[in-house]
């Protein structure tokens, strides 16, 4: 059971399949995927796309684990919201969200396909799609060519002909595919990203986002997942596997995808100094860990930088063995000033050091967005990784309802998942840098802003 970076390849869609061009720079490498330059013509912008509005959301949710579950206690708490059907394969997670319900909701259970039941409804409006992460792209394609708008938990897709498949399904059903990055709703994020629109960093020159988050002890656990999921992915495949925390915020405060784009990026992975020890120390007791004693896995660290066609670099990270404190950096760079979230929220304006509490204070409740004034405190008391998920949440109903565009469309969460396959194909190259794929067509170049973070449109959704 080595581990064999041409089957991981494959399973991304990254295998060798021709020189695009656009590949490797160096010589003696896995030639570049042809998915890279595909010759995608965008038959609708889904970008500021507003659907009809939709005064009652009628909703279905797909896979009620830890993150499904709590997302369905969070859209109760939102007004103009009905959950029609809820889908699990697990009986026993059903039947403890079926506990919090007084009124009557249909389930789905039995089969690993019954949620395209759940799809093929004619009275659910949108699909949240909280499932292992092999599912994700299959079950909001199918949810699409169904008629339902879709969000799904990150990462979107695991392979490029995913991220294509979504990108081209959204543009012709006109069906939103809203990736559910939270991070993208913490209070210091928006912040951050209403200072960059209001000019204070000045040009921003660059970032850097992370997830580093100790998750040695759930991956081995094997009542954790159901058949080990999370523990197999990060066993397959060696590249950033997580990038969307770190990537998301830092993505629109540069204006990816309109006014921006990634362009190339490379990566490198650090050997592995622990998950094989860990496994081979179960193994004395779990036979199942005997296969995995002598497995190649990935790195501790994941280290990948993104060149932007404006110039600008991201240096993304990803480590979730090492014994660190949690991070997600949030670094933002600019020719006036930059800002850093951890290991505490600091703004900086000039090489003297850090600003003093009383002017950072001033700045943070200057650049302040609406929708954190509006929501923020509720959000908070209701929870969801301090109350990150529930804005998020609110704030996908609330365009729904009010038929505006959603804040991540689909673009971005084909190019913010794109990272990790890509990053996969440059660590098992040597650190060789490999170009994005288009997934907007060219539409980058023209596009407008799209996070209305003071709420100019919409915001009108009460909690209840």
């Amino acid at each position: 059971m080595n581990f064999n970076r041409r089957d991981f390849l494959k399973k991304s869609g990254l295998a060798t399949v021709g020189l695009t061009g656009l590949g490797a720079f160096g010589s003696n490498r896995e030639k570049a995927p042809n998915q890279i330059t595909k010759d995608h013509k965008q038959v609708f912008n889904m970008h500021n796309y507003a659907a009809p509005a939709i005064d009652l959301v009628r909703i279905g949710v797909i896979g009620v684990g830890n993150r499904g579950s709590s997302h369905v206690r969070r859209i109760r708490r939102i007004e103009g919201t009905e959950i029609r059907a809820i889908c699990d394969i697990d009986e026993a997670a059903l039947n403890r969200v079926l506990e919090e319900f007084d009124e009557p909701v249909d389930t789905y259970t039995g089969s690993e396909n019954a949620w395209k039941e759940l799809c093929e409804r004619d009275d659910i409006d949108l699909v949240i799609n909280a499932t292992p992460w092999h599912l994700h792209a299959t079950i909001c394609i199918y949810a699409m060519e169904h008629g339902k708008h879709t969000a799904t938990e990150v990462p979107a897709a695991q392979t490029l002909e995913e991220c294509w498949s979504l990108v081209e399904t959204s543009e012709r059903t006109r069906k939103h595919c809203m990736i559910m990055e939270n991070v993208c709703y913490d209070e210091f994020e928006m912040v951050t990203l209403n200072m960059a629109r209001e000019g204070y960093f000045g040009e921003l020159v660059h970032g850097e986002g992370a997830y580093i988050h100790q998750l040695i002890r759930p991956k081995f656990a094997r009542d954790r997942h159901p058949d080990m999921w999370r523990f197999r992915e990060n066993a397959t495949r060696n590249g950033n596997l997580y990038p969307m925390h770190g990537l998301g915020s830092i993505a629109q405060a540069m204006n990816i995808n309109f006014g921006d784009q990634m362009k190339y990026m490379v990566s490198v992975s650090s050997a592995d100094f622990m998950m094989q020890k860990k496994a081979r120390e179960l193994a004395d007791t779990d036979p199942f860990f005997e296969d995995y004693a002598e497995y190649e896995f990935r790195g501790n660290m994941n280290t990948s930088i993104i060149k932007t066609f404006q110039g600008r670099t991201i240096m993304l990270q990803h480590d979730v063995t090492s014994p660190r404190p949690y991070s997600r950096i949030h670094l933002l760079s600019g020719t006036d000033a930059m800002a850093r979230k951890y290991p505490e929220p600091r703004i900086a304006n000039s090489h003297e050091g850090w600003l003093e509490q009383e002017e950072f204070d001033a700045i943070i409740e200057k650049y302040t967005p609406e929708i954190f004034k509006r929501v923020g405190e509720i959000a908070q008391q209701i929870g969801g990784h301090g109350g990150m998920d529930t804005i998020m949440t609110w704030r996908l109903i609330d365009c729904l309802r009010n038929g505006i565009p959603l804040d991540m469309n689909v673009y971005d969460t084909a190019s913010w998942s794109s990272v990790i396959m890509l990053s996969e194909w440059s660590v098992a190259n040597e650190a060789t840098p490999i170009h994005f794929p288009d997934f907007t067509a060219g539409a980058w170049k023209s596009n407008e802003p799209n996070m209305d973070i003071e709420l100019e449109r919409g915001g009108t959704t009460q909690f209840v």
